[in-house]
């Protein structure tokens, strides 16, 4: 009886992220690692297998029905793994966290990272608050936080370290949907937000003319009125729901340059709360 092979740790985790972001390039930039060491370690995971898991052609890449059937018993295996470690290395943490972070990113990406560390440290207690970037700015420097996850520009001298890079398209109900309009209808945040100013200062650029068709306060209401065809949207191409359509390029509108998420510690942080923002740091820069 042949024996069943021992999952490599480090092969899912390439997986993973492929699987999440998309791209073997930005998996390699997420794990900080070329384009060839993924693609090789990919190959590896399948050669122990003896199933392929990703079905790639020059304009795509998806995970085959195997692949599919691996993702969620990897994503356990490394989240068990990561509370296995913190749990050796820090068993007696505790105390209180505030966290403040944007909405759509809390929503996407922070549910499985702040799990696996609460679960690994029962005792601390987590103060999430979902704020605009430039709100949790003022919050943070007011005292209200500990660390905050915001939104910036690549380029922004500002404080805080780089923890993901957001590519932003431009989202619709359709692919037509921006067609032969004299004036673009957006479904944005209220103000101050760094989405809307984005798409703003794209379409001026251009000289194309703009409206705000519909303002909501949250993601999923921004999702719904682009669902309805009240309007067309900026969003990180990773978040772009299965039903809706990313027109980035297309129907005459103009190409959007990526964001990033900085994490900023405030001064004389806790032990515990540095913990986590380094267990934050640490998992966002290997794809969670």
């Amino acid at each position: 009886m042949v024996s069943a092979p021992n999952l490599d740790l480090d092969l899912l985790r390439c997986f993973v992220t492929i699987s999440e972001v998309g791209s073997f390039t930005r998996a390699g930039d997420r794990l900080g690692r070329t384009q060839s060491t993924i693609s090789l370690q990919v190959k590896r995971l399948e050669e122990q297998l003896g199933r392929t898991l990703f079905a790639r052609t020059p304009r795509s890449l998806s995970l085959t029905d195997d692949g599919k059937r691996l993702l969620g018993p990897a994503r356990q295996l490394l989240r068990l793994n990561d509370a296995a470690i913190a749990e050796l290395f820090e068993p007696d943490m505790a105390g209180r966290v505030r966290l403040g972070v944007p909405e759509d990113f809390a929503t996407a990406h922070l549910p499985a990272v702040l799990s696996a560390f609460t679960k690994a440290h029962p005792l601390v207690e987590l103060e999430v608050t979902c704020d605009l970037t430039l709100n949790l700015l003022d919050k943070f420097h007011a005292g209200a936080f500990d660390f905050v996850l915001v939104k910036r520009e690549p380029s922004a001298p500002l404080e805080g370290v780089r923890v993901w890079r957001e590519p932003l398209v431009w989202v619709a109900r359709d692919q037509l949907a921006a067609t032969g309009l004299a004036s673009i209808p957006l479904v944005v945040s209220p103000e101050p937000c760094v989405y809307r100013k984005r798409a703003v200062d794209a379409l001026e650029a251009i000289g194309c003319d703009w409206r705000v068709a519909y303002t909501s306060t949250s993601l999923a209401g921004s999702l719904s009125a682009v669902s309805e065809g009240l309007g067309i949207a900026v969003l990180p191409r990773e978040m772009v729901p299965p039903h809706l359509t990313s027109i980035a390029g297309e129907a005459d509108l103009p190409l959007l340059y990526d964001t990033e998420i900085a994490l900023i510690e405030a001064a004389g942080l806790s032990e515990t709360a540095h913990r986590l923002a380094q267990h934050v740091v640490a998992a966002l820069e290997r794809g969670g």
